[in-house]
């Protein structure tokens, strides 16, 4: 039985509604103040165009796909990552702990804009990679040093017992973690990793430093020749607003279902 809505989730929204209210007082109180002609008519054919009765999408929309593309492969490499790290972090051997807690504090203690750009211009002249790639594994590996403490955390919150009862089964160390703790610590870390995948599409908007054309590199582009500096940024602020929204209300209905299925 499916558990009825409750309003524990109205105060959130009227607070949303009112931060928003707050924000569209704040422009038109801005464009009022300064000598700027807005053309919000303008910005729509740089979504989608029309051609003989079909639509196409525009280059904003382009870029968003491209947005969308890198992060999933940047989510990819953050799970692998993230993965080996943990497994490291909680190994036997001093010298996998090292090299796991390095690249922990390593990553998370320096800026991602200065990893990208020792990534492209140092480490992918040498392995002859392109920017694309270059600025899905930086992504990877930034938000991979994050989850690899979340996985660890999962991991270690999975009881001993289990263990116990693998190896009374006969099971290797790495049969048990596969077959019986990573299922389980995968119920734990499903929700804070849907989190981790806001944090890249919200982070993958550096990548047009390298001249990847993201939205927010298509946007750029687009000032640069139209001058609509505040109609471009906002409506591409919206498409970002847009899709976090959208991923955290799948992660809120992930963690529900999990919840109601661990409770039964």
């Amino acid at each position: 039985m499916r558990p009825r809505p409750t309003r524990s989730d109205l105060p959130h929204w009227i607070a949303f509604a009112l931060l928003m209210a707050l924000a569209a007082w704040l422009l038109v109180r801005a464009g009022a103040a300064m000598p700027y002609r807005w053309q919000w008519q303008r910005v729509p054919q740089y979504l989608f165009k029309t051609y003989q009765g079909h639509v196409y999408p525009g280059p904003l929309l382009n870029g968003l796909g491209v947005t969308l593309v890198v992060s999933a492969w940047a989510f990819v490499v953050a799970l692998a990552a993230g993965l080996l790290a943990a497994l490291l972090l909680l190994s036997g051997s001093r010298v996998g702990r090292g090299v796991a807690r390095g690249y922990v504090e390593l990553i998370r203690n320096t800026p991602l804009l200065v990893q990208l750009y020792l990534f492209y211009f140092v480490l992918a002249p040498i392995l002859g990679i392109g920017r694309t790639l270059t600025g899905i594994l930086t992504l990877g590996l930034f938000e991979g040093a994050f989850a690899a403490e979340v996985i660890r955390a999962g991991i270690l919150a999975v009881p001993a017992g289990q263990r116990e009862a693998a190896a009374g089964l006969g099971l290797t160390n790495w049969q048990a973690m596969r077959l019986v703790v990573l299922p389980q610590a995968a119920r734990v870390v499903l929700p804070p990793l849907a989190s981790l995948a806001i944090s890249i599409v919200k982070h993958s908007a550096i990548i047009s430093v390298i001249a990847i054309f993201d939205l927010a590199n298509e946007a750029r582009g687009i000032i640069a020749d139209t001058f609509m500096t505040f109609e471009l940024w906002l409506t591409v602020a919206a498409i970002y607003l847009g899709v976090t929204i959208i991923l955290s209300l799948l992660a809120s209905l992930l963690e529900r279902r999990l919840a109601r299925g661990t409770s039964r």
